[in-house]
């Protein structure tokens, strides 16, 4: 066992969850950036129109992220349990098999939405304003987005190997070079937002160069490879990371949705207003996945050493994480709304003021969604899929769709933005009321 192992079991809870917390934050927050970059750069180099083409086409960035999520969590999940109790030769197959499965499943992805693009682009809301743009972006996405998914698994193991510095570092070189190509691509060779889905997925790969690094470690368990390939590991993998596929797949329920409903109430200029809302939710939302990046491998590794105790201190700290970030996020959001738009370029006042008022309400959902990530991740990690699963589908699918449709009605354009932090509220009441006892009482 390595020395970062050895750490969880002699380190306290606290001191432990917040070596992989800061990396994790401060990674998912880098890469997060690489979205927040992409719709500054296009708002300022293309235009509303880009902004909102780009922004329909999300839903299969989402998607292309939900894979690696759902291999990579987990398989990593499955990773730690076995490196906890030290059978770590079945840890390694694991992860050879993680990889081989995600790498065929994001061919037949990008073979199937290639050969049919404009069609999907259609599907998901593009018009005559924003369907070149949106055809353009989610090319780059077929072809190249198993870059983006490969680095994103590739940083999910060697964060649960004992690396979630070099994870945070790839992702921090990512985000610095994404800038660097947006800048050229839509500025210099003006390829608008084509140049701008080429440098996220070109930035991917350097980050997945870096993370390539973790192999020359002398303690790493990953530098030796055993791959055996088993149907009920296979198995394993995909029913415990399902809950992760689910969630990042609730996001391309969310912003078709929203694209939906706010294109019903207000047309090109609302969705433009949500785009901006969309990409700052990006930035924001990644932030919490610092926390679960965090939980997942002590809580898996304590799982499998049976160390309940401990299990119980990392969800404790893992609240007061949640609601002290929700609530620096919801500050943010009320007091620097203007600036934050500000940074599109956007000309129409009309949808600046949309953006303003959306990101305000929008981020009060914030105070609720990262003690519903603690929960989520806190099943998922210890191998109960059922009441993972029961969480994201009443927070991403159940409650927002209801509210999206019902709020609207009554309160216009705020009902829209409201849905979000509702649903969020709601489940989080659930958990409070039902679940949290359950899970923290002393045996």
């Amino acid at each position: 066992m390595s020395g970062a192992h050895a750490n969880l079991k002699q380190q306290s809870v606290k001191k432990v969850f917040f070596q992989y917390f800061f990396p994790s934050l401060l990674g998912m927050m880098l890469m997060s950036i690489n979205i927040l970059i992409d719709g500054i750069f296009v708002g300022n180099g293309v235009g509303a129109e880009g902004l909102a083409g780009v922004n329909l086409a999300m839903p299969v960035f989402s998607l292309i992220f939900s894979i690696a999520l759902w291999i990579g969590i987990g398989g990593g999940t499955i990773y730690s349990i076995y490196t906890g109790g030290e059978q770590l030769t079945k840890a390694r197959s694991v992860f050879s098999l993680a990889i081989v499965s995600a790498l065929l499943l994001l061919l037949i992805v990008g073979v199937f939405g290639y050969v049919n693009v404009e069609a999907i682009a259609k599907l998901l809301g593009a018009n005559t304003d924003t369907l070149t743009h949106t055809v353009e972006y989610l090319k780059i996405m077929f072809l190249l987005g198993w870059l983006i998914a490969l680095q994103q698994l590739l940083s999910i193991f060697v964060r649960n190997d004992g690396s979630p510095t070099l994870s945070m570092v790839a992702l921090g070189a990512t985000a610095i070079i994404n800038i660097g190509l947006n800048y050229y691509m839509i500025f210099v060779l003006e390829l608008g937002v084509l140049g701008a889905a080429l440098a996220t997925a070109l930035a991917s790969f350097a980050g997945l160069l870096v993370l390539l690094l973790h192999f020359f470690k002398k303690h790493s368990n990953l530098r030796s490879p055993s791959f055996q390939w088993s149907w009920k590991m296979l198995g394993s993998i995909f029913s415990i990371g399902f809950p992760s596929f689910l969630a990042e797949a609730g996001t391309l329920v969310f912003v078709a949705g929203y694209n939906l409903a706010v294109v019903g109430l207000l047309g090109t200029e609302g969705v433009a207003a949500f785009s901006v809302v969309n990409y700052l939710h990006g930035f924001m939302f990644l932030s919490f996945f610092g926390i679960e990046s965090a939980l997942q491998p002590l809580i898996s590794f304590y799982h499998g050493a049976k160390e309940k105790v401990r299990i119980k201190e990392s969800v404790r700290i893992g609240e007061k994480a949640s609601f002290t970030l929700g609530g620096i996020l919801l500050l943010i959001g009320l007091f620097a709304a203007p600036l934050l738009v500000s940074l599109f370029g956007l000309e129409s006042d009309e949808v600046r003021k949309l953006a303003v008022q959306g990101i305000r309400l929008f981020f009060i959902g914030y105070i609720f969604l990262g003690f519903n990530f603690v929960y989520m991740t806190y099943f998922q990690s210890i191998g109960e899929i059922r009441p993972s699963i029961i969480i994201i589908l009443l927070r991403s699918f159940v409650f927002i769709l209801v509210l999206l449709w019902l709020l609207p009605k009554f309160f216009g354009i705020a009902g829209v933005w409201l849905a979000l932090p509702i649903a969020e509220m709601l489940v989080a009441l659930l958990l409070f009321f039902i679940t949290r006892k359950h899970v923290l009482k002393h045996r």
